[in-house]
């Protein structure tokens, strides 16, 4: 099994597999230097673009350095994430053909409440959002409770 990184219609670039890959396999590991989530937000602070992932409880994150940092979030994946034993492995929860683009659902988690994270891929069950469903839920109440700006009550 081999992947490679090439133009996405999803994002920027993606990841890509060269051959079959059978559902519950391994397809790559989410790997790059291991630091708090406190060092991470003042390392990247004014950059819009980071390949973070959360360890645990979310205290720990990987800065990806690896092909694994280009597989894109996609609300339909055909791969899903795994951690074991602080390692985050990337697993196919279907088969996937060859050539196709390889793809998880980042359940995103943590970012600022203006921060709206679009989804941008394009499936028929596309939720608008690289954040959880359990995220949004938690950010409905806030977004019903803060006043309308002038350009929303027209």
């Amino acid at each position: 099994m081999g992947i490679i990184i090439r133009s996405s219609a999803i994002h920027a670039a993606g990841c890509y597999t060269t051959s079959a890959i059978r559902k519950g396999a391994r397809v790559a590991e989410y790997f790059g230097h291991k630091m708090t989530k406190d060092q991470a937000d003042e390392r990247y602070e004014a950059s819009p673009i980071t390949y973070l992932f959360g360890l645990g409880d979310g205290s720990m994150v990987i800065d990806g350095h690896s092909a694994a940092m280009f597989i894109n979030h996609s609300c339909s994946p055909n791969c899903e994430t795994e951690e074991i034993r602080g390692r985050v492995w990337i697993k196919a929860i279907r088969d996937i053909a060859a050539g196709e683009e390889i793809t998880y659902d980042y359940c995103l988690y943590d970012g600022a409440d203006d921060e709206h994270a679009h989804c941008n891929c394009g499936t028929r069950k596309c939720r608008g959002t690289m954040y959880s469903n359990t995220e949004m839920r938690k950010r409905k109440p806030a977004a019903k409770s803060r006043p309308k700006s002038p350009s929303e009550r027209a």
